[in-house]
């Protein structure tokens, strides 16, 4: 009888985009990389897509996908900050899917998932729906093909939400073994009742639903998938590889499906080198024909289900009592501060419903006066989301629209629109999964709610902020200074609230340090420079212009008039309005010129007031991206004078602190604190040079080993390899430049005395495509005699042993 060994991914982040500028700005804690998206694809979602097979040495023999041998599915929102910012994975993992398709007669084991990460049962039916069409869309934009499967956020399951999967074609779903209610031979009458013991996981399951309608359930083996997540069953990818085959069982009498599922971030982010534990079972299972290995449409087609299954509703795989996680005080939390309660979770609940329903009543009445149907629009609305260029909206309308629309009732349509995106966006788990009502991820939904008040006070012209506050109230913080929901969104949510006038800031004080062009995008705004001028003194600058901004998401337009000052150091002063007209706007502008040329500063910052009242903003109102990069500039110039003091001090010091050595006499704390900051200051500056001084960085490192400093290892690890990874590229691009590669061996010579472990993942990857491609050709120059091929050739070989392959595996010879 076949045995059948299916791993299924969940791969999802909570949602982390401003929801004003639709883009993630950058994350501190995620440093040295801009944003948690951003580290967690280097140490998950890139590892997946190219793994290592090692041999006994530790020796990379192989390099495969894991997507393509697993099953799995992606949220949405990850999909596309991949497809923006990480697109050759976002590419890697298309691929991969299309590879699963032949290699699993004709089934993709990529599935699809309900759009935001909702707790379905907990949600109204009117959602339930848009959530499945939105799942489904999103997936056939990126695979080009009918999703057979649907991910339910935290697996939290409910007969209505079932039905609505198989109203829209979804043939399947995953569920954990405790949430089967009873189950029973298809062909018999006899129900057996699951309460006091759990499902067998290794076959598929019919779901028979009160409508008529059909679905099939998969249960993943809870025993197995619980040690991979937390009992370190990836330590070891062979031990791994026995613990799957071992869940198979003589006693059964079908072809049995040993499945498993998991949040995807298991393989690599919260077990590192998981990936590769990962990719060393699937080939030893496969290598040692252990089992097959399919996915869950493959295995439904040859062995469609004998038994029939009826479910407990409000159940989920991360809640022992159901779905009261995302609504109640219930015990379930993320560990740590037993001390805090989650009693918050009601009140929050309890006032995004009302703001939900308040949002519904409110679009359906107004959205009727432009859209022949306002829910059916809203569900394909997603069109839009995933393609807001001008002739979509165009086209979108003309299938929707009662009538043709002005411009003015075209920008009041997307805005009802956008403020339905945002109420359901604000329903996201996340937000009640964690401990604390201040979290990051709390906040986050809190600020989609705020995006959905900010566009309905717009469009209704009448406040609801006010009650939404007064319910939110009610949630209380376990921090003390943190007080209660409203003060967290006065806190948190309100300074993060954008309009076109904080574009015009950003835009204003940022052209102070770029040369824009005439038109630029600025996250989800395209700005237009109508007039400007800017000028500056030696260390004082002023900027007067007009521009035009346009949002990407509703085309609303507004004309800004700035001023902006920039005095020194992080003092800025600015103002922008709403061009008045070209009379009012050149008095503010010959007025602050003059005051200029007369060296007058102190009467423009009164001047502000006078022309911008009270939309007067500073270096606080950027955007923290841009706001970053200038108070980098700031800093750096600050820190001259300091970086001029340690290094003087390291070098006028240089032969005491011999001498101290020499004699044994530990060195004062002031002598190693000056050679700890230069060594890292100077070792980090050499790799940012544009052509790499070998013998310069040989001697830092000969310095950094006599004084035994510690290097900033994060920081310089991550300053080297992307600097390797270039000239690697530059390899890849030009293989027969011999200096490129002659220069990477002798940086690869140097960086094996380096006290710093760096991350050779892409220059491996690199290394092993050159070993399959370009390695053939000149091996076979190398073999005819051709004497600098040859080298070529040997070089090539003792990089690779540097990267850490095994040579006799990765390169043919033939």
């Amino acid at each position: 009888m076949d045995k059948y060994i299916c791993i299924h991914g969940h791969f999802y982040q909570p949602p982390r985009e401003n929801p004003w500028l639709e883009a993630i700005e950058i994350q501190d804690s995620a440093h040295p990389y801009h944003d948690w998206n951003e580290r967690i694809t280097t140490e998950c979602y890139a590892p997946n897509a190219a793994s290592r097979i090692l041999d006994g040495e530790r020796h990379i023999i192989n390099i495969v996908s894991n997507y393509s041998r697993i099953s799995f599915n992606f949220g949405p929102a990850l999909l596309s900050w991949m497809e923006t910012y990480s697109p050759d994975i976002y590419q890697d993992i298309l691929d991969a899917d299309r590879q699963s398709i032949a290699w699993r007669s004709g089934h993709g084991s990529a599935i699809a998932q309900v759009y935001n990460h909702m707790i379905m049962p907990l949600a109204n039916t009117r959602d339930k729906r848009t959530q499945v069409m939105w799942g489904i869309r999103d997936f056939e934009h990126r695979f080009k093909r009918i999703p057979e499967g649907m991910w339910l956020s935290e697996t939290a399951v409910d007969v209505e939400t079932l039905d609505i999967l198989a109203e829209q074609g979804v043939k399947f779903t995953i569920l954990a073994q405790h949430q089967a209610s009873r189950v029973k031979k298809i062909d018999s009458e006899k129900w057996e009742d699951l309460s006091k013991g759990q499902i067998d996981p290794t076959m598929a399951y019919l779901c028979k639903l009160p409508s008529g309608r059909r679905i099939n359930i998969f249960f993943y083996d809870g025993a197995i998938s619980q040690a991979v997540a937390f009992e370190k069953l990836l330590d070891k990818g062979e031990d791994f590889a026995n613990r799957l085959s071992g869940g198979f069982s003589d006693q059964r009498s079908w072809p049995q499906i040993l499945n498993i599922a998991t949040d995807g971030e298991s393989y690599g982010h919260h077990h590192r080198y998981g990936d590769m534990a990962l990719a060393f079972a699937i080939n030893y299972i496969e290598s040692n024909g252990l089992a097959k290995l399919t996915n869950y449409g493959e295995y439904l087609e040859k062995h469609p289900p004998t038994h029939e299954v009826e479910i407990i509703e409000n159940t989920s795989w991360s809640c022992i009592h159901g779905v009261e996680r995302w609504k109640k005080n219930c015990g379930c939390n993320f560990g740590g501060h037993p001390e805090w309660s989650q009693e918050w979770r009601s009140p929050l609940r309890d006032a995004l419903d009302w703001l939900r329903d308040q949002l519904a009543i409110k679009y359906e009445d107004k959205a009727k006066e432009y859209l022949k149907n306002p829910w059916g629009a809203r569900d394909e609305y997603i069109g839009i989301i995933l393609n807001r260029s001008e002739e979509n909206i165009d086209r979108f309308l003309e299938k929707h629209a009662v009538k043709i629309l002005r411009e003015d009732e075209i920008i009041l349509t997307l805005k009802l629109l956008e403020i339905q995106r945002h109420a359901m966006l604000m329903s996201t788990s996340c937000g009640w999964f964690f401990n604390e009502l201040s979290g990051i991820e709390t906040v986050q939904i809190m600020q989609y709610a705020g995006r959905a008040i900010q566009l309905s006070e717009n469009v209704f012209s009448n406040t609801i902020e006010s009650a939404f506050l007064d319910k939110l109230s009610k949630a209380k913080s376990n921090l003390p200074e943190q007080k209660d929901g409203a003060h967290i969104y006065e806190k948190f949510v309100k300074p993060a609230t954008i309009d076109t006038k904080k574009v015009g800031v950003h835009y204003a004080v940022s052209s102070l340090f770029e040369e824009y062009p005439e038109k630029i995008k600025i996250y989800s705004f395209e700005v237009t420079r109508e007039d400007y001028q800017k000028k500056q003194t030696d260390l004082i600058k002023l900027a007067i212009g007009r521009i035009r901004i346009i949002s990407e998401i509703t085309r609303e337009t507004e004309c800004i008039s700035f001023c902006v000052l920039h005095l020194s150091s992080h003092d800025f002063n600015g103002g922008v309005r709403t061009f008045l007209g070209e009379e009012a706007y050149r008095a503010m502008k010959d007025e602050m010129l003059a005051k200029f040329e007369k060296g007058a500063f102190a009467d423009i910052v009164r001047l502000m007031d006078k022309h911008f009242g009270m939309h007067n903003y500073s270096l606080r109102d950027l955007f923290k991206d841009e706001q970053r990069k200038i108070l980098n500039q700031v800093v750096d110039s600050a820190m001259k004078k300091s970086e001029e003091i340690y290094c003087r001090m390291n070098e006028n010091n240089r032969i005491l602190m011999g001498f101290l050595q020499e004699i044994g006499m530990p060195l004062p704390k002031g002598f190693r604190i000056a050679a700890e900051f230069t060594l890292n200051y100077d070792i980090k500056n050499a790799f940012l040079e544009e052509k790499l001084d070998i013998e310069k960085i040989q001697n830092l490192i000969n310095e950094v080993k006599r004084w035994d400093v510690l290097l900033d290892s994060t920081d310089i690890e991550f300053t080297i390899r992307k600097k390797v990874e270039k000239i690697m590229e530059g390899l890849n691009k030009n293989p027969s430049d011999f200096s490129l590669i002659t220069e990477i061996h002798r940086i690869m010579e140097l960086l094996r005395l380096l006290p710093i472990e760096i991350n050779f993942w892409h220059m491996q990857n690199i290394y092993y495509t050159m070993g399959k491609t370009n390695y053939k050709e000149f091996l076979a120059k190398a073999k005819s005699g051709d004497e600098n091929v040859a080298r070529w050739v040997e070089v090539f070989k003792k990089i690779g042993q540097d990267l850490f392959f095994n040579i006799a595996a990765v390169l043919p010879e033939t």
